[in-house]
């Protein structure tokens, strides 16, 4: 009697228990892809979900972004020149189903395929690109992962260069061109204002050489500034011109001389 009463009751247990693991519960960012016998059923989630024991299987995928730091990788620029780079990957699970049928593991996959591709997109650019055009270089990377893990299912959002080193001897070539560089321009500029003065006092060369008053006003304009300057003895030489212009508008001083008779 007591036998049979426990066998009943281990059998209650069993069937308490098959019931209990045959729900599951998933989360707002979760999926679960249902396996029956085997095969591919369909993807169910998120809340209350059944799945039958021995006969189906679930596995959970979460749909959240994630975060994929990419190693330092050693890349030689277009110009020769050896620098390591290291990114970060943003991407997501957009397709459950081909996240876990077509690819093994997608985490793997995708970060094993960041890497080489990091690697193959910077080869094709000089150093001066990776250091001065990041954000087309990120976006050229981005739409290169996107289009190869598309047919896992996985979305990638963004992806961001975050170092370039260089050798200590490549970064002292760099601080001398780019010195160079500065001063190429500052000989440039000082060249133009050359330029542009010498223009200018042509233009008022040949002005004064057309109005003479105005040269005259400007030798009277010299003295005036001059004779402020009491510290010292200043010769300052007259223009003949100027002369004769004043004696012309000046008086006759001395009377006219007698004719004789």
């Amino acid at each position: 009697m007591y036998g049979i009463e426990f066998g009943f009751g281990g059998v209650v247990l069993i069937l308490v228990a098959l019931i209990a693991a045959s729900f599951r519960i998933l989360r707002e960012y979760e999926r679960g892809v249902v396996f029956m016998l085997g095969r591919f059923w369909k993807v169910k989630g998120p809340g209350l979900v059944l799945v039958i024991p021995g006969v189906q299987q679930m596995v959970r995928i979460d749909l959240r972004t994630v975060v994929l730091d990419v190693p330092s990788q050693d890349v030689i620029s277009r110009d020769n020149v050896s620098v390591k780079v290291n990114a970060v990957v943003y991407f997501r699970v957009v397709d459950p189903q081909k996240a876990i049928i077509q690819v093994e593991n997608f985490l793997a996959a995708t970060s094993q395929l960041a890497q080489t591709t990091l690697r193959a997109v910077l080869g094709k650019h000089e150093l001066d690109e990776m250091l001065a055009e990041r954000e087309r270089l990120n976006l050229d990377i981005q739409q290169v992962l996107d289009s190869q893990t598309d047919a896992w299912g996985i979305k990638v959002a963004n992806v961001e260069i975050k170092h370039v080193d260089i050798d200590e001897s490549m970064v002292r070539a760099i601080a001398k061109q780019a010195e160079a560089e500065r001063e190429r321009r500052a000989k440039i500029i000082h060249a133009e204002g050359e330029l542009q003065a010498s223009e200018k006092l042509l233009q008022a060369a040949q002005m004064l050489a057309r109005q003479p008053e105005a040269m005259q006003l400007r030798y009277l304009q010299t003295l005036a500034v001059i004779a402020g300057d009491k510290t010292s003895t200043i010769v300052f030489p007259l223009p003949m011109d100027l002369l004769a212009a004043i004696r012309g508008a000046s008086p006759a001083s001395a009377p006219a001389a007698k004719q004789p008779e």
